[in-house]
């Protein structure tokens, strides 16, 4: 574990002083079709990257990073599927030239296997390329199942030392990862939380959860649980732009077919409003036992 985590901060180290090195803002397309899109636009700008929009297959072309952000997975998945996305989404997450990073609902989006007793067989389409098994819905409904949560921060975040503020909106959690993924944040849970999970024959069959993994690195994959994109705290998309600026620095191209695609809505940059939002969401279930 030290080993994993001396290589975590050498490489945070040497991605970071990539992204100062280049001088150039990377150019990062956030999925906006549903969700926290905004949010993470605004974090990204603020983090130092340009942010773009995506609707459309032709709004990947030439992005140097890709952020799935948090909202309703399967709304998300079948909105993608009627906008002509999902097989240009899949060539970016698993072709590995680009970095690309799901939080919460995107996270879902980016596994190899989803469970639980909310996983929509047959409904629910995946992406994949990440070596997860991710539960979905781990910690309950809207209600019961969104918190808050002071977490240590990794040694790869920019900054380390204080904690991060994990802030959980029916949240998904990670219950197996594969040997190749690096577990970047987990979570113990209270005795009543405890599960008997079935992450599938191939991944060991029933599992007894007592602590699940939130934040996962897999090469130029990153998923997290959480949304950092709904606090003041950009070091996860520091790190996450770290990322980016550490890859082969080319744009996505897409087949020349796909360029022709119509935009699905594009909002106009003047619409998107940076300012008029608290960067800040305001304390809620902070008396939750996790």
């Amino acid at each position: 574990a030290s080993r994993a985590a001396a290589r975590g901060r050498g490489r945070g180290r040497l991605e970071r002083a990539a992204m100062a090195g280049s001088g150039a803002r990377p150019v990062v397309g956030v999925l906006g079709l549903q969700g926290s899109f905004r949010e993470h636009m605004s974090a990204l700008e603020r983090a130092g990257a340009e942010a773009r929009e995506v609707r459309a297959p032709r709004d990947l072309e030439g992005l140097q990073g890709l952020v799935l952000p948090g909202g309703e997975s399967t709304h998300m998945a079948h909105v993608c599927r009627e906008a002509g996305l999902t097989e240009h989404l899949a060539a970016f997450a698993r072709g590995g030239a680009q970095p690309v990073w799901g939080t919460c609902a995107g996270l879902i989006f980016l596994a190899e296997d989803c469970v639980g007793a909310s996983a929509k067989t047959g409904g629910q389409s995946l992406l994949g390329g990440l070596d997860v098994c991710v539960h979905r819905n781990f910690f309950g409904s809207q209600v019961s199942g969104s918190f808050e949560a002071p977490l240590p921060s990794p040694s790869c975040l920019p900054g380390g030392g204080s904690d991060f503020r994990g802030l959980f909106i029916r949240a998904p959690a990670i219950v197996h990862a594969g040997a190749g993924v690096e577990v970047l944040s987990s979570m113990a849970l209270p005795a009543e939380r405890h599960a008997t999970v079935d992450v599938g024959a191939a991944r060991g069959g029933e599992k007894h959860v007592t602590e699940v993994v939130v934040a996962v690195r897999q090469g130029s994959l990153l998923g997290t649980s959480f949304h950092p994109e709904l606090t003041e705290d950009t070091r996860w998309h520091e790190y996450f732009l770290g990322m980016v600026a550490s890859g082969s620095g080319a744009g996505f191209a897409l087949p020349a077919e796909a360029k022709a695609a119509a935009p699905v809505g594009l909002t106009p940059r003047e619409e998107l409003a940076w300012g008029e939002r608290p960067a800040d969401m305001p304390l809620f279930g902070a008396d939750a036992p996790y």
